[in-house]
């Protein structure tokens, strides 16, 4: 499989795309006003501690407070020492030797045994701000390098799940073991494979003298306050994804090149071939063809091949995706058709779940199946095509009813909050209210204002689409009501209005009273 890494920087914004096969699978947008927090290590303040949740509030000095949950309190004692020892790095030997012989308390079980309000902690950040919520934070720290995460307090090495073979991954737990300092755990990463002891030294060596300069700060700054910032979009992806199956790198900024080069010097220096400065005339989205694909990935609906599609609805619980076979009839038995449809549909389902950042719990509504066979080989395909998703997901079988119930992690919002805003008119739930509906709203309206106001003249305005109801030359409702009511209403036509919308103006005090007489639901 081909991979390929294409960057399109400008002064206000950042996009990278990843693809597979020249296919869009992966879309990150960064702006100035909203980097990315996931790894940032900051020095809080317990603002609030709620027993029932088993969770605290934390002020890290942004806007929202963050949120940290028991689950996420590693070693609070080595956290809080922390705070306190700068210097830790440079203790004598004997004295480690004496914390190592004390004796090892029971973990508390409550979180109200380990923070007070007002308590000042270490955290990191493990998920963006998303709605009106604050971001997750933890308090079991880590620092990513090319080759290894460092985690400060800890003793264990572990080695990615992605290593495969049992041999390497002993020979690089033996090597981790032998460098690594004391009082500090580490894993292994994948890119790892077949390194020797020389870069994974560097790589601890590196991380190490980074957190003793957090260390350092932390004891010096009054919380709250940020004490390391994770590197930028770019960096990480290159430190993260960047190997040598990468087919190439490819950025049309002359500025961002030379910093990606410049990274790559000092961490993986083979691979500085496969970054390339794009020069051409047309914009490099358009010139790889990734444009329409950005602009599909915010439509509810997606084709699939032969007609058949499917449909993507985002709500605040859960995201649900249903397919249907829509043009495509087959050209052997239902059964055969139905198989196709739902194969096809898996393999672009999955594509748009990556693509849209799509997270938390998903719910695929595919075409009945009769054959138990059948609905295997959709779930199998399904999990085939998220083998290279590098979020963990969990995915269960196709249910009787034909449903694939998967969670999926969500550390950021979406794509589509980034790349889109809640709709003015309808606040988010996909429609808006009929002109019919309007009409009759309006002729409520002025039925009210009959008991509640002396007023006779009045002056309604409304979209053209709307007035046209209104005023029909067979039903003429605003005759109709004037008649009826004994009023003055003088129709406005407004091309501004939104049509599910309308304003109403007393003439007799030249004012708007719209509001007077609205109905309260």
């Amino acid at each position: 499989m081909q991979k390929d890494i294409i960057i399109n920087s400008s002064e206000y914004e950042t996009r990278l795309a990843i693809l597979e096969d020249l296919k869009l699978v992966e879309l990150l947008v960064e702006r100035p006003e909203a980097e990315r927090m996931v790894g940032d290590i900051y020095k809080g303040v317990v603002k609030t501690v709620l027993p029932g949740m088993q969770a605290a509030f934390l002020d890290l000095g942004l806007e929202k407070s963050a949120f940290l949950h028991f689950s996420d309190i590693g070693d609070s004692k080595a956290q809080l020492d922390l705070l306190y020892e700068a210097e830790f790095l440079e203790e004598e030997e004997e004295e480690k030797k004496k914390k190592k012989k004390k004796k090892v308390k029971k973990s508390p079980e409550k979180i109200q045994d380990v923070l007070k309000e007002g308590q000042k902690i270490l955290v990191q950040v493990t998920k963006e701000p998303i709605g009106t919520k604050g971001s997750r934070v933890t308090t079991q720290l880590s620092l990513a390098g090319r080759y290894v995460v460092l985690v400060p307090g800890e003793d264990h090495v572990g080695v990615s799940r992605k290593i495969f073979d049992w041999g390497e991954k002993k020979r690089l737990k033996r090597l981790a073991y032998e460098i690594k300092a004391d009082g500090f755990g580490c894993i292994i990463r994948t890119v790892a494979e077949g390194k020797q002891k020389r870069e994974l030294k560097s790589d601890i060596k590196h991380l190490t003298r980074l957190w003793k300069n957090i260390a350092m700060l932390a004891d010096k700054k009054e919380a709250p306050v940020l004490l390391h910032k994770d590197i930028g979009l770019i960096y990480s992806i290159m430190r993260d994804i960047l190997t040598p199956e990468v087919e190439s790198v490819v950025v049309d900024s002359k500025k961002e090149y030379k910093k990606i080069l410049s990274y790559l010097k000092s961490v993986a220096k083979s691979l500085r071939s496969k970054v390339k400065l794009y020069d051409g005339k047309v914009p490099i989205f358009d010139a790889y063809s990734i444009e329409p694909g950005i602009e599909k990935m915010l439509d509810r609906k997606v084709w699939v091949k032969k007609g058949a599609y499917f449909v993507i609805d985002q709500t605040e619980a859960m995201v649900t995706i249903d397919v249907n076979t829509g043009r495509f009839v087959g050209k052997t038995t239902q059964e055969s058709t139905v198989l196709k449809t739902n194969l096809e549909a898996a393999r672009e389902i999955a594509r748009q779940i990556r693509l849209r950042d799509i997270g938390g719990l998903i719910i695929v509504d595919f075409i009945d199946m009769e054959l138990a066979e059948n609905r295997k080989k959709v779930f199998d395909e399904f999990k085939v095509a998220f083998r290279h998703d590098r979020s963990k997901n969990s995915i269960l079988p196709i249910s009787e009813f034909g449903l694939i119930e998967m969670t999926r992690e969500r550390i950021r919002p979406s794509i589509l909050h980034t790349l889109s805003q809640t709709c003015p008119c309808c606040g988010g739930i996909g429609r808006v209210i009929s002109k019919e509906t309007v009409a009759s709203k309006i002729e409520r309206w002025f039925k009210r204002s009959r008991v509640g106001a002396e007023c006779k003249n009045y002056r309604l305005m409304v979209h053209p689409d709307l007035a046209q109801i209104l005023e029909d030359g067979k039903t003429d409702r605003i005759s109709k009501l004037s008649k009826k009511l004994k009023l003055n209403i003088e129709l406005v036509k407004n091309e501004e209005l939104p049509s599910d919308e309308f304003r109403i103006f007393d003439l007799d005090q030249g004012m708007e009273v719209t509001d007077r007489f609205k109905s309260k639901r």
